[in-house]
């Protein structure tokens, strides 16, 4: 099993060596492959990658959200609170969704249900976790409702979905994540499918919960700047794999993976000239048919060479507390054990 960069001292989540993998036309085909993560009480904790890196597998296999979709199967550890989430039943995995761990989707509109008003989903969430009245749950939600910042809350809970806006409709989630005072909320790109003004307020939002409630929280993200505002530490993934990993300062002020190097590359600036190509990482994610034998970013990166293309790296630690990827902090590593 490859290093982490944090300790873990009573971590409430500890993810070890997981590895996901689906069936597809008869092959099983690695969409997460060795991941490690470890989150204290309290942290929030970055993944950043593009479309296809696996982040958001990896983020929906902590709860088994995949194992009615389609053929799945898993290696490693999910440990929270000790217990290994990938051994409880199926059928036991309720008790925790929605109530210990709890998860904001990036489309709030399809996420909700069309023909149920806010406070029949708000106050059903409560119900199912907690031993309390319909008119406590009712209470409860509206007090859900204020937390997250939606004016008039009693008006909102009479309203369905789509009489909403998209920021509207991602505090309601939000609330519903928060309902049953979760220890760890899962963000998926909560704010994807919002305009930059809303984002802006779903982040702080998120970053003023974690404050004062002290919820873990494990932010999935593209964007390097929601990042940088939120996030204690984060993990770079690339198809599948963390390539780097360590504080988000120092992330930011000394990335050495090519790949996040690309990616802080292509965050836009004020001040670019006009007709001026901006940065961008040449190629795609290859589909998980055509993984690289070696380095899995070797058919992307401009340093690439024989041995990148043709054997992996290890995870090492090239500078106190920051983990990389890649073959030329491998052989670094190597020399300053010696």
């Amino acid at each position: 099993m490859e290093k982490q960069c944090n300790e873990c001292k009573n971590p409430i989540l500890e993810v070890k060596d997981l590895r996901v993998k689906f069936s597809v036309h008869k092959k099983w085909l690695p969409a997460v492959d060795g991941v490690n993560l470890c989150i204290q009480p309290g942290e929030i904790i970055g993944v950043v990658g593009e479309s296809g890196s696996g982040k958001s597998v990896m983020s929906q296999s902590i709860l088994r959200l995949r194992d009615h979709d389609t053929a799945v199967q898993y290696e490693g550890e999910i440990l929270f609170e000790n217990e290994d989430l990938l051994k409880r039943p199926l059928s036991k995995m309720r008790e925790i969704r929605g109530n210990d761990i709890s998860v904001i989707f990036q489309d709030p509109l399809n996420s909700l249900s069309p023909v149920h008003t806010v406070e029949k989903q708000l106050s059903e969430i409560v119900l199912l976790h907690k031993n309390v009245t319909k008119a406590e749950a009712k209470a409860r939600s509206i007090e859900m409702l204020k937390l997250t910042g939606i004016p008039n809350p009693e008006d909102c809970m009479k309203k369905y979905p789509f009489e909403l806006s998209g920021g509207m409709q991602q505090r309601v989630m939000i609330a519903m994540a928060l309902a049953c005072e979760p220890k760890l909320l899962i963000a998926d790109e909560p704010t994807t499918a919002l305009d930059v003004t809303i984002q802006e307020q779903i982040l702080h939002l998120i970053k003023e919960l974690n404050e004062k409630l002290g919820m873990s929280v494990l932010f999935i993200t593209h964007d390097m700047g929601a990042v940088a505002q939120l996030c204690h530490s984060v993990k770079v993934m690339y198809l599948g794999q963390v390539v780097e990993d360590t504080t988000t300062e120092e992330l930011f002020a000394n990335p050495l993976h090519p790949y996040t190097e690309g990616l802080l590359a292509c965050i836009p600036h004020l001040g670019v000239e006009r007709g001026k190509e901006l940065p961008t990482i040449p190629g795609t994610v290859p589909p998980l048919t055509k993984i690289p034998v070696g380095c899995h970013f070797c058919t992307r990166c401009k340093y690439a060479d024989d041995r990148c293309k043709n054997t992996q790296p290890p995870l090492v630690e090239a500078r106190k507390g920051h983990l990389v990827k890649c073959w030329k902090y491998a052989d670094q590593a190597v020399k300053e054990e010696v």
